[in-house]
């Protein structure tokens, strides 16, 4: 029988916060049962497999990321939309720096679809205030995803170690795609 107040989102919720702590690879059913205080075979019980528990962590990362780009963006649009989201992007990836690579993962199931295009769509509607559309909303999303996402990820890891600041390369990087944005050559994606 299932411990009392264990279920699939409390396991899930507790994976994230132990994540936090060790990061994704040494995130173990091991390591989860005895932060819950049960036998890993109980995990079981609620989450088949510890591929599926990294599946569930990608759709709460995944979800707080979009909550946090969309509340971002709100009342904002041009220029100070993009800067709110990249802003927002970063300071997500600095909160929860080692559940954050989560974000990365491929969406496969409904739900991580949806929160996944949460993501996508206050992307796309920055993008709609510098007038891209269409195919070419799909080609700047992606330059703006890798940059932020590269940015972070390098950050993350204590790539930056010249003396300039991290916050002011990250200001010029921001200003240098609201540069391509809004010389965006239409009509791209029939190159």
């Amino acid at each position: 029988m299932p411990r009392a107040g264990l279920s699939p989102d409390v396991v899930t919720a507790e994976a994230a916060a132990l994540a936090d702590e060790v990061g994704l690879d040494d995130l173990t059913f091991a390591a989860l049962a005895a932060r819950l205080g049960v036998a890993v075979p109980s995990l079981y019980k609620h989450v088949p497999s510890i591929a599926a528990l990294h599946r569930r962590l990608s759709v709460v990362a995944t979800r707080e990321l979009g909550e946090a780009l969309a509340d971002a963006a709100v009342g904002r649009a041009g220029p100070d939309a993009l800067r709110a989201v990249a802003d927002a992007y970063r300071a997500y990836a600095h909160a929860r720096p080692r559940l954050y690579p989560a974000t990365q993962r491929p969406p496969e199931e409904p739900e991580h679809v949806q929160v996944a295009d949460r993501v996508v769509g206050s992307i796309f509607a920055i993008l709609r205030g510098y007038g891209i559309e269409g195919e070419d909303a799909v080609d700047a999303t992606r330059m703006i995803r890798s940059a932020l996402h590269g940015f972070v990820d390098i950050e993350r890891a204590g790539g930056f170690r010249l003396a300039r600041s991290a916050d002011a390369s990250f200001a010029r990087l921001v200003t240098a795609l609201d540069a391509g944005l809004r010389a965006w050559p239409a009509d791209s994606a029939k190159e």
